[in-house]
């Protein structure tokens, strides 16, 4: 192990490596806090730079920026309440909160910490325990997958406890934005109302830029003062670090996230977005004052920040150990490494362990490097929260156009981004919950796949037999039970205070 941690490290400080390492840091920080710039394309833009590189020196590249894209999306999340990566997008519910009561140095200080973190911890996992947690993850089918994600859709009772039903009817239809576009299993075209221009779906970038970024520029064009994300002038715009004290009151989310979020990680096409929802859920309903998340508080940024970049060491376990990538950027370096002549599969650790060595130590380095990075990021962007609105709100229309365009170089995409952005005006007018819409949308294709999927493998010469066999089986009936207790307890909950008093 010692020799295999020493040859890794050798590879990242090399003085060439150690530059161009620092170099992905700052390009996968600015990538992720590009809006409609995912932490897959970010891979994919950073793949030209390794071209000449050997192919350890390119997966150490790549694993950089993948890391710092994560964290860089929360960065725009905090300040602009535009996620610039899906993962970031529960970032916004607490983290754009604070930087309105002049708390973005704080949030943002917390963001980076977190990140950094849940990045450490899944390296390490990923060092020691690689093939174990590959074989465990293994084990988890269709139904147990639909189980975790839908665990994420249980978040809705309880994203506005004052409006149940209004969040629910909000998720729905997210749930039901998800099934336009092709069956995913027969391939049938469905609600496209025969343009093609839907049988790919819904876009999610486009319909989160439109409904984070154009819905706060709306709101946010009869108020001709200037947006005090950073309170008074006068203070400090920099990213300073949480105190201690506070780091400590979050201890416990942080190493909760950081486990949940390597083990979804794993998991081949979970990933690091529905790490991020499914570790604020989680913490939302284990809070003691659940009533502050989504009002801005350092649990509500703690929480979706280490998970989300926890599962980007979870997403590498697969990969290296048998070949599988765990998500969309992980596929795009198995892509790369395929094309320098790596055989990918359960013999690439036996017989190049340094790949193994050179991933973990490269995600070491750059999680420590990211925090400075996104530091000197930081610094720039909170400056220009001082610019009047009537400059920085249409200049943040002018980027989240920019950001939905390059999601497929399609004029579509803008399209759905503006009508995305009305749609999310009405929606706060009339007090339903833009959010809750996000989530249906994120989470309603993952479970409808695997649900249908998971009845397809089942045996049974029903419907109520099938049933019965994916239920019973003891991960899915366990995460499922679960999921009831929490989509009911909001409701329940007040009818046993009420005959208590």
């Amino acid at each position: 192990m010692l020799d295999l941690l020493t040859s890794g490290l050798s590879v990242v400080f090399a003085p060439k490596m150690f530059i161009l390492i620092i170099f992905a840091v700052f390009l996968g920080t600015l990538f992720g806090a590009l809006p409609g710039v995912s932490a897959t394309m970010a891979v994919t833009l950073g793949i030209p730079f390794t071209y000449r590189m050997a192919p350890v020196d390119a997966i150490a590249f790549l694993v950089a920026i993948y890391c710092a894209s994560i964290t860089g999306g929360g960065m725009t999340a905090i300040l602009f309440k535009i996620p610039g990566v899906p993962s970031s997008a529960p970032t916004t519910y607490d983290g754009y909160p604070m930087a309105q009561r002049g708390e973005a140095g704080k949030a943002l200080g917390v963001q980076l910490i977190c990140s950094a973190i849940g990045g450490v911890f899944a390296a390490i996992c990923m060092l020691l325990l690689s093939p174990q947690l590959t074989q465990a993850a293994l084990s988890f089918g269709p139904s147990e997958l639909f189980a975790i994600s839908f665990m994420g859709l249980s978040i809705l009772t309880s994203l506005e406890t004052d409006n149940i039903c209004r969040t629910i009817i909000s998720g729905l239809i997210g749930l039901l934005l998800a099934c336009i576009g092709l069956d995913p299993l027969l391939g049938v075209p469905r609600l496209t109302f025969g343009t093609r221009f839907l049988t790919s779906g819904i876009e999610m970038i486009p319909v989160m830029i439109g409904f984070f970024a154009v819905t706060e520029v709306l709101k946010q064009t009869n108020k001709p003062a200037k947006l005090q994300a950073v309170g008074d002038n006068k203070q400090s715009v920099s990213a300073k670090m949480p105190s201690i004290k506070e780091l400590m009151s979050v201890k416990w989310i942080i190493a909760r996230c950081s486990v949940l979020g390597t083990v979804v990680g794993i998991l081949p096409g979970a990933g690091a977005t529905i790490a991020s929802f499914l570790c604020y859920s989680t913490e939302q309903k284990l809070s003691k004052h659940p009533e502050k998340f989504g009002t801005g508080c350092i649990d509500g940024i703690a929480a979706p920040e280490t998970g989300n970049n926890a599962a980007t060491g979870g997403s590498m376990v697969p990969l290296l150990s048998l070949g599988i990538p765990g998500g969309n950027a992980a596929a795009i370096m198995m892509s790369a490494l395929v094309l320098k002549g790596v055989t990918m599969g359960p013999l690439l650790l036996v017989n190049q362990p340094q790949f193994l060595a050179a991933t973990f130590s490269s995600m070491m380095v750059s999680n420590i490097i990211m925090v400075f990075a996104a530091i000197v990021i930081a610094k720039i962007f909170v400056q220009i929260l001082k610019v009047p609105y009537s400059i920085l709100g249409p200049t943040i229309i002018m980027m989240a156009t920019i950001g939905a365009y390059a999601t497929k170089n399609t004029a579509v995409d803008v399209i759905l981004m503006a009508i995305s952005g009305l749609i999310g005006f009405v929606f706060v007018t009339c007090k339903f919950n833009s959010s809750a819409m996000i989530l249906g949308l994120v989470l309603g294709v993952i479970c409808e796949s695997n649900l249908r999927r998971a009845y397809t493998i089942a045996a049974g010469n029903s419907l109520w037999e099938e049933t019965v066999n994916i239920v019973s089986r003891p991960v899915t009936g366990i995460i499922l039970v679960i999921c009831l207790v929490v989509l009911l307890s909001p409701v329940v909950k007040p009818l046993i205070r009420k005959k208590k008093s």
